[in-house]
């Protein structure tokens, strides 16, 4: 049995709770596809030992694993939505936020742009 990082012993609640919801979905995608747990091992290239502790969202199981999992049942477009800037609020708010409040044209015409 792999050793327990800290960052996996450090888990917040939501982050274990989501990485759950997360294998939930990938068993069950695999179960609607009728994928034997042994075929997706052999198409991921992993053991089955690995399959197991993807579905039981075992945090230990690394993104490499996940995505591999994700193409193999034809979900790998998900992945890269996860953290898109396009859809971080926060991200958007904070940038909103820094812009500067006027726009001046410069004081003088730029010795470079004469002809």
């Amino acid at each position: 049995m792999p050793k327990a990082s800290l960052a996996t012993k450090a888990l917040p609640a939501p982050a274990a709770k989501a990485i759950e919801l997360l294998a939930r979905d990938i068993a069950t995608a695999r179960a609607r596809r009728r994928i034997p747990q042994r075929l997706l091992a052999q198409r991921m290239m992993v053991s089955l030992d690995t399959v197991q502790r993807l579905e039981h969202a075992d945090a230990g199981v690394s993104l490499g694993v996940v995505a591999t999992a994700l193409w193999a049942l034809g979900l790998i477009d998900r992945l890269a939505m996860l953290a898109s800037p396009d859809h971080d609020a926060v991200g958007k708010t904070e940038e909103l936020r820094r812009l500067p409040r006027r726009v001046r044209a410069p004081r003088s015409p730029r010795s470079d742009l004469d002809f």
